[in-house]
């Protein structure tokens, strides 16, 4: 069953986020307005795993839930720029480490009933340290952390992002058993 749009008006625009009030009809003949966040730009995440089996995590607040937690690198795909070359981008800005081979492992909508955001997540291997992370704001730790570490963290809420917790649960479960 498929909704029908009448209409769209925006309430507000920045270049971070556009919201807007869709008119908007369900089946059955029900119209209201609903509200739809839209992102300019395409979004990117990265398990980077070494070959001991571990993973490299940012630890870092997030200001909006006021919490700390691990997270894998992350970020936007500037306009025009290829999604895996922003991941290794954000990879070297966020940790110190230089990317190794790059590849995508699962796309997905974050927030698919209010928002058109889409991430890539990737697979990241052979990272080499090439120095401090120059993007200071992003972390206050930097780690390798045991793949087996990863169900706990996330059972304590110490990994508690959406995006980290789709990209780690996805390669635990999926690209580790291929």
């Amino acid at each position: 069953m498929r909704w029908t749009v009448h209409g769209h008006r925006d309430v507000y625009a920045s270049q971070w986020v556009k919201v807007s009030l869709d008119d908007v009809e369900i089946p059955g003949g029900r119209r209201f307005e609903h509200h739809v966040l839209h992102f300019p730009r395409a979004s990117v995440t990265a398990v980077v795993v070494d070959d001991r089996e571990q993973v490299l995590l940012i630890w870092r607040h997030r200001f909006i839930t006021d919490s700390w937690g691990w997270e894998v690198p992350a970020g936007w795909a500037d306009p025009g720029e290829d999604p895996a070359a922003a991941i290794r981008r954000e990879i070297e800005e966020e940790t110190g480490y230089r990317a190794g081979p790059t590849r995508p492992m699962t796309a997905y909508n974050a927030l698919s009933g209010i928002s058109d955001m889409q991430f890539t997540a990737f697979l990241v291997t052979g990272a080499e340290r090439v120095g401090p992370p120059s993007d200071h704001g992003e972390s206050s730790r930097v780690e390798w952390v045991p793949l087996t570490r990863v169900p706990r963290l996330a059972a304590e809420r110490r990994i508690q992002d959406g995006p980290s917790l789709t990209a780690l649960t996805y390669y635990l479960a999926v690209e580790r058993l291929t």
